[in-house]
C-alpha cells in the first residue's frame, strides 16, 4: 500500500506531533548544525553586496516598481508571466495565507513540512493526513488523496524524506475545483530541477511555492514567491497588509533569479548531490542505521529501536545538533533528519553517531 489517510485532532500537538517544531529549535551555540537545511552561514559575497547596496533604499516604503521587477525576473526564470508570480516574505507567509483560500477539506501529504497543516488547523479548516508508506520508499500515491479534498499540499522534494516525486504523479492530483499546492522549497537543490512544476501553466488550480532561504542562506531575510494563476494568487493575497515583502527581500528575489545566480545555484546543487551520496554511504555503513534514499540536501535516518532520544543527547554532548523526527506525522522517536554537509564536516557526524550507538549497545 503506497499511501493511507489519517484524521487527527484539532490541536496541532494533541497527537504527539508538534507541528510548530522546526530544526532551529534543535540547534544551539557551539554545536555543529545538522538540524537546519540552510547551505552556509550567510549569503555569498556577491549577494551580500547586492543587499548592502539596497540598504540605501530603506528610507522609502517598498516600491511598486521594485515589486514589479521581482515578479518579472522570477517569471522569466520559470517561463511564466509576471502576473503569475507573487513575492512572499518566505514560503512560511504563503502557508499562513492558505486559509484565505477557504478550503472545505485540506489533504496534506506526510511525512512532510508541518507548517501548512498547522496554519490550516489554527484557522479551523478540516485536515486529512495522507501518510506515505516507508515500505514503498515514501512514494506518492495519488489514489490515496481523498476525492473530496479541495486543497492538497505536498512537498517536492518532500521534507524530511527527501523523496522527489515524479511530476506526472503530482499532475494526477489536479482537478477542477481543487487547489494543488506543491512546496518546492528545496527544488533548486536538485540539479536541473527535473520534476519541478513551476513552469507548468496547464495544471488546473496549481500553486507552487519557492524559497530562497536554503541555497542562498537567507533564512533571516524571509524571501520567496508563489507561482500560479493570477486569480488564485489574488485569493491567496487577499488578507495581506500593505507592503508585506521588504525591499531587501524583493532585491534578493531579483538577484537570485538572474541567469548568473541560477548557474551558480545549479553548481551548488551538483556539489550537494556529491556530498549527499558520500554522506549517505558513510552513514549507511554504521550498524543499525537505515538511510532513506532521497535527492534533497538532507537525509532521513532510522536509528535502532528505542535509541533516538539517547542518540540525540549523546550527539549534543559531542557538539552535534540533528533534527528530531518525531514531530513529523508518520515518523517516530527513532527518526532523525540530518543536513548534507561537506565531507570534512559530515565525518564528524558519522564518527559521533557510530560512537553513540556503540556506547548505547554496551550499556543495554
Amino acid at each position: 500500500m503506497a499511501g493511507r489517510t489519517a484524521a487527527s485532532g484539532a490541536d496541532p500537538a494533541s497527537d504527539g506531533h508538534d507541528l510548530r517544531h522546526h530544526g532551529d529549535a534543535d540547534t544551539g551555540d557551539g554545536l555543529i548544525d545538522f538540524a537546519v537545511n540552510v547551505v552556509g552561514d550567510g549569503p555569498p559575497p556577491w549577494l551580500r553586496e547586492r543587499l548592502v547596496t539596497a540598504l540605501d533604499g530603506l528610507g522609502r516604503y517598498p516600491q511598486a516598481a521594485h515589486d514589479r521587477r521581482a515578479r518579472e525576473v522570477a517569471a522569466a526564470r520559470h517561463r511564466r508571466r509576471p502576473e503569475e508570480v507573487l513575492p512572499l516574505a518566505g514560503s512560511a507567509e504563503g502557508f499562513a495565507l492558505l486559509p484565505a483560500l477557504r478550503p472545505e477539506l485540506a489533504a496534506v501529504v506526510h511525512p512532510g513540512f508541518t507548517e501548512p497543516e498547522a496554519a490550516l488547523r489554527d484557522a479551523g479548516i478540516p485536515v486529512e493526513r495522507v501518510l506515505t508508506d516507508p515500505d514503498d520508499g515514501h512514494a506518492l500515491d495519488p489514489r490515496a488523496v481523498p476525492d473530496q479534498a479541495d486543497l492538497v499540499v505536498v512537498g517536492n522534494p518532500t521534507n524530511p524524506t527527501g523523496v522527489l516525486h515524479p511530476a506526472a504523479d503530482l499532475r494526477a492530483l489536479a482537478r477542477p475545483g481543487r487547489v494543488l499546492l506543491v512546496d518546492e522549497a528545496f527544488a533548486d537543490a536538485v540539479p536541473g530541477e527535473p520534476e519541478s512544476l513551476a513552469a507548468d501553466d496547464a495544471v488546473p488550480g496549481l500553486l507552487v511555492f519557492r524559497s530562497l532561504t536554503k541555497t542562498w542562506a537567507l533564512a533571516g531575510l524571509r524571501a520567496g514567491y508563489a507561482i500560479g494563476d493570477p486569480a488564485l494568487l489574488a485569493r491567496l493575497a487577499a488578507p495581506r497588509p500593505p507592503w508585506p515583502v521588504s525591499s531587501l527581500a524583493l532585491e534578493a528575489i531579483i538577484a537570485c533569479c538572474e541567469p548568473d545566480a541560477l548557474s551558480a545555484a545549479d553548481q551548488r546543487a551538483r556539489e550537494l548531490a556529491a556530498h549527499r551520496v558520500a554522506q549517505a554511504t558513510a552513514l549507511s555503513a554504521i550498524e543499525g542505521v537505515a538511510v532513506q534514499p532521497g535527492l534533497a540536501p538532507y537525509l532521513l535516518l532510522h536509528l535502532p529501536d528505542g535509541t533516538g532520544h539517547d542518540v540525540r543527547r549523546l550527539l549534543r554532548e559531542h557538539g552535534i545538533a540533528v533534527r528530531r523526527g518525531d514531530t513529523f506525522p508518520g515518523l517516530g522517536p527513532d527518526h532523525v533528519r540530518v543536513a548534507v554537509r561537506p565531507p570534512e564536516t559530515a565525518y564528524r557526524l558519522v564518527e559521533a553517531l557510530d560512537e553513540a550507538l556503540r556506547t548505547l549497545a554496551v550499556t543495554v
